[in-house]
């Protein structure tokens, strides 16, 4: 067990109110109480939640307390650590244990929604996947009302989070067409980001046959075809790189950056809302930790027991209304939070004096606004919570990739299989082993790393009669009834945006998830369907009503029809045959009936709930604006994947480290942006790019030699185009020039010292005249 002796956990549990105050997580120190009050209080300490408590303390003067409803910590477990456990600890005990409403669309089941519990969130859980999406994704954020969020403003925060380390062998690189560009990966950030071992290239082969594309580096922003997609795997040791390990292991002992766990936020404090009123506590048997149906002792299906979770409220007849809920006319004031370990255990609550940011998830951050007066009206009413602002877009807006399984077992068994893992415990034993002795081998490989992102046009005949009719669809036609006029509004302007990117040859409809051992599972991407996240009562520990409303839009079904027939075409190429892949689900012979029928029972989540606190204009029914603070308060912010206004073609454990890393430097320390953030304006007719690689490819090969005179130069030269945002490069010339003799010579640009950036200045005004 790696870094077993450096696991600092607190286990705040139910104890008494004095105890408690007790248990706090202050730099080595667990004994130290908490401060009577913090600059900014963060809730959630998941992936976004930690960046942003880290980047805070960053600056001693700063005290942020992170506040964390998982207990107790992950203890560094293999389950956790090794890839070869991913997935396994889904359902465990840092999982929420969620489930979505019965989905009647389909077949009436509920399905589970994975969320993370725990120190790190999904970081913990999740299938270590690492990509951005595609730069469509990004400029369509910006196109519905979000200045600086498109694919340039993003770039540089995918840069700032991560380490990568390219693939470990160049026969390796060629073999599977496994390239990168170094102007878009960062070198010396937080996250460790790799590429694991390969087994199979037969898919990328048989879609290339078929006329889809490899795509050169899947994180480079044209993500639309097959790629080996990194993992967020610590090359040294080839373990999980999760955001506790990369965000708070190593500066747990600043004094300013404090975290408690096992403390349940049960509402923020609003000046001048009255919170007084309260649920008695919950009777036995009752949700006690707020976790669904594997948390309870009686499970109806959805995670309730049938008599008790749910206590009665106090004076729940009538709302309380404010003068002040309008959001484009108030500006509340979030004075702390209110938190308990339990829901029998006794309330305690905390101040922030500048801001709290809400990073709960998208599920938990819309439930918290809502138990807080923030959100519809008539939900809140509803409930009898006092209305502090009218804001119809919490809670709605939700968006998932749904996936369906599929099952094609390979026959050869001369081709390597992951399945051998589990069938045969000599060659386990022996994957262990090696593991264990030398981190190479099977066991390095449990992320599913050989996806496709596959654009409709290119993988159907169908795809003009499907864009067709979703372009005919009124937006209203297929959304829940009943939704504010502002809400409609804005999945109007999605809709333009999703039909117009459908019709793309360059952008990914959906995804091709490949395990190499018979699996070509299908998830759509861009999904036209739209659900809710609603409270279901006034008691912060009943889960929330979760209906993600899969497939309710029927381009979303019309999408995976086209996707499991084009599975087809694959198993047929020359490159897939000698697998020998026996199609069980579904059969070759399925009709659309049967294919229907495989969909309406194996759809489920890919763990990617997003949009329920939607970064858009108020009147396009928007929760925050696009320095993510929420409309009508002037110091709560929301922080995770609940602010994207539609969701990326990724898996989206990246696009959350960036969206936190980019909301610390835009908005809370502008002025502490670490200069290769800073792009100012590009020198249009001043810098020749191919004359300066030209210069660096000269100096190299002139002064070979020098080879401490040719780095200088060469970063010199990478900080230069950094800073003044000349990225319209010659790749060949800056492979042959600048990045021939060392590939690390670049990486210095992350972290260079003033002396060095003014020294970079001076070179722009040799070659800038």
């Amino acid at each position: 067990m790696y870094w077993s002796g450096l696991a600092l956990t607190v286990f705040a549990t139910c104890l008494p109110l004095s105890t408690l105050a007790l248990l706090h997580l202050h730099g080595r120190d667990l004994n130290a109480p908490l401060l009577d009050s913090y600059d900014y209080i963060v809730v959630g300490c998941g992936i976004s939640g930690l960046v942003v408590t880290n980047r805070l303390s960053e600056d001693p003067s700063i005290n942020v307390l992170c506040i964390e409803a998982g207990d107790p910590s992950d203890q560094y477990e293999p389950i956790i650590q090794d890839p070869v456990y991913v997935g396994a600890n889904i359902g465990g005990i840092y999982d929420w244990s969620l489930s979505t409403t019965p989905q009647t669309q389909l077949d009436g089941a509920a399905r589970p929604m994975p969320q993370g519990k725990v120190l790190g969130g999904g970081s913990i859980l999740n299938a270590m996947c690492w990509n951005r999406g595609g730069q469509d994704d990004y400029n369509a954020w910006a196109a519905l009302g979000n200045p600086g969020w498109d694919w340039d403003g993003m770039l540089p925060y995918f840069i700032k989070s991560e380490t990568y380390t390219p693939v470990y062998s160049a026969d390796i690189a060629r073999e599977y067409s496994i390239n990168y560009n170094p102007l878009v990966h960062g070198f010396d950030g937080p996250v460790q980001v790799t590429d694991v071992e390969i087994t199979l290239a037969n898919l990328f082969a048989a879609l290339n046959y078929l006329g889809v594309p490899t795509e050169f580096d899947p994180n480079d922003g044209s993500s639309a075809g097959a790629a080996f997609v990194p993992t967020d795997l610590d090359p040294n040791n080839q373990t999980r790189s999760d955001a506790r390990r990369t965000y708070f292991d190593p500066y747990v002992s600043r004094p300013n950056f404090h975290v408690i766990t096992g403390q349940h936020v049960t509402r923020l404090l609003i000046e001048g809302v009255d919170s007084s009123y309260e649920v008695s506590n919950p009777t036995p048997g009752g949700n006690e930790d707020g976790n669904g149906m594997n948390g309870m002792t009686s499970n109806d299906g959805f995670g309730f027991g049938p008599g008790g979770s749910t206590p009665r409220l106090v004076n729940t007849t009538t709302a309380r209304l404010l003068r002040r809920q309008s959001p484009s006319t108030s500006n509340l004031r979030i004075t702390g939070v209110e938190f308990a370990a339990t829901a029998s255990g006794a309330r305690q609550t905390i101040t922030a004096t500048r801001e709290v940011i809400v990073a709960a998830g998208a599920l938990h951050s819309a439930q918290l606004l809502q138990l807080s007066g923030i959100g519809p009206s008539s939900l809140l009413r509803s409930f009898g919570i006092p209305i502090a602002l009218d804001l119809p877009g919490v809670g709605n807006n939700l968006q998932d990739h749904c996936l369906v399984g599929t099952f094609y077992p390979y026959n050869n068994a001369s081709y390597p299989s992951p399945t051998e893992l589990t069938t045969n415990a000599t060659y386990n034993a022996l994957a262990e082993a090696e593991y264990n002795s030398f981190k190479t081998g099977p066991w390095t490989a449990g992320s599913p790393n050989a996806l496709a992102f596959n654009p409709l046009p290119l993988i159907s005949n169908n795809s003009a009669g499907i864009l067709s009719g979703a372009n005919d669809q009124d937006p209203t036609q297929y959304l829940t009834g009943g939704l504010d006029p502002t809400i409609i509004a804005g999945y109007t302007l999605q809709k333009q945006s999703l039909v117009r990117r459908l019709a793309e040859t360059n952008v990914a409809s959906y995804e091709i998830i490949n395990n190499n051992a018979g699996s070509l599972t299908v998830a759509v991407m861009h999904p036209f369907s739209r659900g809710q996240c609603y409270i279901r009562s006034a008691d912060p520990f009943e889960p929330p009503s979760i209906d993600p409303r899969w497939l309710t839009n029927p381009v979303d079904r019309q999408v995976l029809i086209e996707a499991l027939l084009f599975n087809r075409q694959i198993l047929a190429t020359p490159a897939m045959l000698p697998l020998q892949a026996a199609q069980f689900v579904p059969t070759v012979e399925a009709d659309e009936d049967g294919i229907n029928a495989i969909i309406n029972t194996g759809i489920r989540t890919e763990f990617h709930p997003s949009g329920t606190c939607a970064m858009l204009p108020l009147e396009q029914g928007g929760v925050v604006d696009p320095h993510l603070r929420v409309y009508g308060a002037q110091n709560l912010r929301v922080v995770d994947a609940g602010i994207f206004p539609m969701i990326p073609a990724a898996h989206l454990q990246a696009v959350v480290y960036a969206v936190a890393e980019k909301l610390v430097y835009i908005s809370i320390k502008p002025s502490c942006k670490p200069d290769y953030i800073i792009r100012t304006q590009p020198i249009h007719g001043y810098v020749e790019w191919i004359n300066l690689c030209h210069f660096a490819y000269q100096s190299h090969n002139e002064s070979a030699s020098n080879i401490e005179e040719f780095h200088r130069f060469a970063d010199f030269v990478f900080d230069l185009c950094i800073n003044y945002s000349v990225f319209t490069v010659q790749w060949d010339d800056v492979l042959d020039g600048i990045f021939y003799h060392n590939r690390f010579c670049y990486i210095k640009h992350c972290l260079h010292s003033v002396e060095l950036n003014l020294r970079v200045k001076q070179v722009a005004s040799w070659v800038i005249d």
